[in-house]
């Protein structure tokens, strides 16, 4: 009688790991325009450095790239290995099944630390921004509490939408929405009340808690206040997005 060999979770975490690090270097294409939205932001807002801030230009930047990520190449992968049966295939592979996702996840870390890193780069190189130590580190921890905002929205649209074509244009429709009236709502242009709501909305608090990490000394109570809601932003979508996920299109 054969014996069965089951590989231990860490090797297959591992192998999984490597397989969808491999997939997201061949869908390169797809990662550099991540990273042209909030770098393209940043360069044409040069001149909003020294009226607003660097904070404001960075954090704003920086924002964009976040949602980016969650809503654009998570959610977008996710379908689209899903509908091609992907996951079905690895569930029944030995291993735990929350290997697959946080495999998944770990690339988008990876990915927000990578956006992080090339904003810093621009910043300073077109702009002469530079941080404390403590910013840049403050900033590298908050930008992971904010991606995770994007990346649990992100799993709710693929948790309530199957089809790949309709997750794709969903998940651009809420994109542009952010953008717009990030951009727009942020800055009071269409008024007072927009503005408030836009501070408190995902974009505003995850801006929010960016702009003071990047100068640990303007850290406030609303600081806190935003990073508590960005905290209660991410668990209620992540339930929502995790409970209705289904690992196949049928």
């Amino acid at each position: 009688m054969e014996e069965t060999i089951i590989p231990k979770t860490s090797t297959v975490l591992t192998a999984l790991l490597r397989a969808d690090f491999t997939t997201l270097w061949r869908n390169r294409r797809a990662v550099v325009m991540v990273f042209l939205v909030p770098i393209v932001i940043l360069v044409s807002w040069k001149d909003l450095v020294a009226k607003m801030g660097a904070a404001f230009a960075l954090s704003n930047s920086l924002t964009y790239g976040l949602i980016a990520i969650g809503l654009m190449g998570y959610t977008n992968s996710i379908a689209r290995d899903r509908d091609k049966g992907i996951f079905q295939r690895l569930r029944v592979a030995p291993g735990p099944n929350w290997t697959i996702m946080i495999s998944r996840i770990v690339v988008q870390l990876s990915m927000i630390a990578l956006v992080t890193t090339a904003i810093f780069i621009v910043g300073y190189d077109y702009d002469k921004i530079t941080l404390t130590p403590a910013g840049y580190a403050l900033t590298y921890l908050t930008a992971i509490v904010g991606g995770a905002v994007y990346l649990a929205l992100g799993q709710i649209i693929v948790g309530l939408i199957k089809n790949p074509e309709t997750v794709n244009s969903t998940s651009r429709l809420v994109y542009f929405s952010f953008v717009i009236v990030g951009i727009f709502g942020g800055m009071g242009m269409l008024g007072k009340q927009i503005q408030e709501i836009t501070q408190w909305s995902p974009y505003g608090t995850v801006k929010t808690i960016l702009a003071a990490g990047m100068v640990p000394s303007s850290w406030t109570m609303d600081s806190t206040y935003a990073l508590l809601a960005t905290l209660g932003y991410t668990l209620v979508f992540a339930t929502i997005g995790i409970k209705n996920f289904k690992w196949n299109t049928k």
